[in-house]
């Protein structure tokens, strides 16, 4: 069978069966009894294995399915957990590959498909997609920057309603990329902020940015980028501003083409900060920010919950409590950068 990403389900392979000649009399008669019994068994399509006891499950994200270690780390924990894709739970994937104006036809899909759970993967826009789509539908989201200033929940612990999930509390993964750029470049004076403006989230991390830049005596100059097209000309203008640095915030249309945006800020030689880890895997200088596959592993134990009979509006929205530090020390040689050693004793994890 075709897997969920292909939309449709993984499932068994059908029924063995003996070739005797018991066997085939009974094929000729054509038993009702046999018959009852291939239908029943015979492996599902399309709308999902309706099997007693198998729950159907919506994964929406806005991150890229081609490397999409988020989904991989939540499946692997509700594996460990008892809930087994293709046993004990359907998973049905959808990727919006990081086009937010996708995201409302795939939630209409999914409350379509009758799932009995979504999981709203992505942040702000992927759970916006998801209420307008369903109030009554339980959902467990990952990962806003503050679910409760951004009018998604109504307190973190009693967040009401059908959501539940984990929060980013993700407002000063900002300022703490400036002034980690800072010490790394304690000459600088201005630095390039780069943004996806279509994402809901980004104006109170912002906020928070500008109140950090005048503390620390930096300039800051905000770019846009809507869309893969608009990174050529974005990067036109960061370099008009002749920035020490660039920070490329948390959005998973930045996210999942950080390959470019770093080969892009190279090109420059631009060190550059991220919200996630994707950027120094790609060849950025360093990353800040909650530990993103703990936040997926920590929604897929709240889905469960849900699954075995718990409430989301009894559920208390959970915070992160591994934030990482992540640098590349390969760009920072290709920059000629020493990373201090302030900096570098509160690295998680280092890139050789």
């Amino acid at each position: 069978m075709l897997d969920q990403r292909g939309l449709l389900l993984r499932g068994s392979t059908g029924i063995r069966v003996s070739d005797n000649t018991q066997w085939r009399q009974g094929l000729r008669t054509a038993s009702a009894v046999a018959l009852l019994l291939f239908v029943v068994l015979a492996p599902r399509v399309a709308a999902g294995d309706s099997r007693p006891g198998i729950r159907q499950v919506g994964f929406l994200t806005t991150f890229s399915s081609a490397n999409d270690r988020r989904f991989e780390a939540f499946k692997q924990k509700l594996q460990e957990l008892g809930h087994v894709d293709g046993q004990t739970i359907v998973i049905h994937y959808r990727s919006a590959e990081g086009q937010y104006d996708r995201l409302p036809t795939l939630a209409s899909d999914l409350v379509q498909r009758n799932v009995d759970i979504i999981m709203a993967d992505g942040g702000t826009p992927t759970i916006a997609a998801v209420r307008d789509a369903t109030r009554t539908i339980p959902t467990v989201f990952c990962c806003p920057s503050d679910p409760v200033a951004q009018g998604i929940v109504a307190s973190l612990a009693k967040p009401g309603g059908n959501l539940t999930g984990v929060s980013t509390q993700n407002l000063e993964y900002g300022p703490k990329s400036l002034e980690l750029l800072k010490e790394i470049l304690p000459s600088a004076k201005r630095v390039a902020v780069l943004s996806n403006p279509t994402n809901s989230s980004i104006p109170l991390v912002l906020g928070h940015m500008k109140t950090s830049a005048q503390t620390l005596g930096l300039e800051i100059h905000l770019i846009d980028a809507k869309t893969p097209a608009d990174f050529e000309r974005a990067f036109a203008e960061i370099t008009r501003h002749r920035p020490a640095g660039l920070v490329i915030l948390s959005d998973s249309l930045l996210s999942n083409n950080a390959p470019r945006l770093t080969a892009l800020a190279a090109r420059h030689r631009l060190p550059t900060m991220g919200g996630t880890d994707a950027i120094p895997e790609s060849g950025g200088l360093a990353s800040y920010g909650p530990n993103r596959l703990d936040l997926l592993r920590r929604s897929a134990v709240l889905l469960g919950k849900i699954l075995k009979g718990a409430k989301p509006a009894d559920l208390p929205v959970e915070q992160p409590t591994q934030f990482d530090l992540v640098i590349n020390m390969r760009t920072a040689k290709a920059l000629s950068l020493t990373i201090p050693a302030s900096v570098l004793l509160r690295v998680n994890s280092v890139i050789e």
